[in-house]
This record gives C-alpha cells, structure tokens and sequence, in this order.
C-alpha cells in the first residue's frame, strides 16, 4: 500500500462495508449516534426490548431498511444476548462494531439502595457488557478485527451523594472495557469507552427542568466521538476512557 493510500485510509471515515450493531437504540442519546453511523455507509443493527420502538424510529429517521435492521433483545439475558449476536451473523455475515448505548439510571443513598436498584443498574450496565462480549467476541476472534465501544460516565471516575451504586456500575464498565482492550489486542480487536457528563436528552431536560442546560452535553458531540473510534483513524487507540463533559 502507498503512503498516499494509507494516508486517505486514515483521515476518511468510510465504513461502506461494516456491519454496527448499536444497542439501546430506542433512548434518548440514541438518534444522533444512529444517524452519526449511518452516514458512514455502514449496514446499521438496532437493538432494544420493544420492537415498536425500533420500527417507529427507524421510520422516523428515514433509515433504509435495506441498511438498517431492527432486532429486539433483553441484553440482561444471556441467551437473548446470544440469539441476537447469531442472527446478526445469520442475516448479514459479520459483526464488526459494537456500540454499546444501553443503560440505566437511579438515585438513592448508598444505605438506602435497595436490592431492586442494585440489581436493576448492574443487570443494565455491567451484565449486559459481560453478556455481549461472550457473544461477540469469539467471531470477532476468528476473524481477527472488531470494535467494541461502551458508554460509560463522568460518575465513573469519583463517587457522589445520592449516585454512589450507579458511579459503581459504570466505573465497572471501564474496567471490563480496559480488560477486553488488554486481552484482545493480539486479535486485533480494540475496547474503548466514553464517559459523558449529563446529556443534553428530552427526557433529562423534562426531569431536570431548573438545570442549564447550556453546560449539557450534545448527543452529536458523543456520536461523532463513537464515529471516530470505529473509524481507521483510531487504529491505534484501544484501552481508552474518552471525557466527553461538557462544559
């Protein structure tokens, strides 16, 4: 390969032949990510719990299905997990990006979390990082790429009042991120994750309706971010917490 070949490779974000499967697609973050890829020319994979809301987004979006396919999986269940990730392979051949988006919220003090709560935002955030890299990765493997990118949060980095089990479960998050990154890198599959401040979402500004929203961060600043770490420019980057804050 030339140098003017290899130069054009990594300054472009052409994916025209990756297949991106991005979870959590019927929340809030989701629509910029989704668009953010589907400019790419990549075949496009959604997935939530609730097949309506993936059909009615992907109608809202104008989204060819030709190129965007709607898949519904509870990612908590393993065997779910596994049965999305094989039809995937079954219907388009490969999977080369995951995108990770699905998450939870709740608030409480640390001694007044329930078990529920507990349960509820480890299932969501952790389990289902553990669940998709048992059905991702061994085809990932054998064919010697991928990219797995999560979303994480600011709250990983330091605990806070009423945040303590979910600054937990996303700290986790970077943990497994930093540990797939570790032991994949000789196959050629990076791990990489994003931690966002608080998002600039409908549903954030109806429960946060005093907040600046102004100091929030943008939905298409995290996908742009997400773009450029499957793209070829981020090759060389795997193992990373990338701040996504704000201002």
């Amino acid at each position: 390969m030339s140098q003017s070949q290899d130069h054009s490779s990594i300054q472009g974000l052409p994916m025209a032949s990756q297949v991106v499967l991005i979870t959590g697609a019927a929340g809030g973050l989701a629509p910029s990510v989704i668009q953010g890829f589907f400019r790419t020319g990549a075949s496009l994979v959604l997935t939530d719990r609730s097949p309506d809301k993936l059909a009615a987004l992907r109608t809202t979006l104008a989204l060819d299905p030709a190129r965007c396919r709607v898949l519904a999986a509870d990612l908590t269940s393993l065997s779910d997990t596994v049965r999305l990730v094989a039809e995937i392979h079954s219907q388009l051949g490969r999977l080369d990006v995951l995108v990770h988006l699905a998450g939870g919220f709740r608030m409480a003090p640390v001694h007044e979390t329930s078990t529920e709560d507990w349960n509820f935002l480890f299932d969501l955030n952790v389990r289902s990082v553990l669940h998709l890299a048992h059905a991702i990765v061994p085809g990932m493997r054998a064919r010697r790429q991928g990219c797995l990118l999560h979303v994480g949060s600011r709250a990983a980095l330091q605990g806070a009042a009423q945040v303590g089990a979910y600054s937990a479960a996303k700290a986790a998050v970077v943990r497994l991120t930093e540990s797939l990154a570790a032991e994949l890198s000789s196959d050629g599959i990076r791990a990489n994750c994003v931690l966002p401040g608080t998002i600039d979402t409908p549903q954030n500004r109806a429960a946060m309706p005093t907040a600046d929203f102004a100091r929030w961060v943008d939905p298409t600043s995290i996908a742009e971010v997400l773009v450029f770490l499957a793209s070829p420019a981020a090759r060389d980057i795997t193992g990373a917490a990338v701040p996504v804050f704000g201002k």
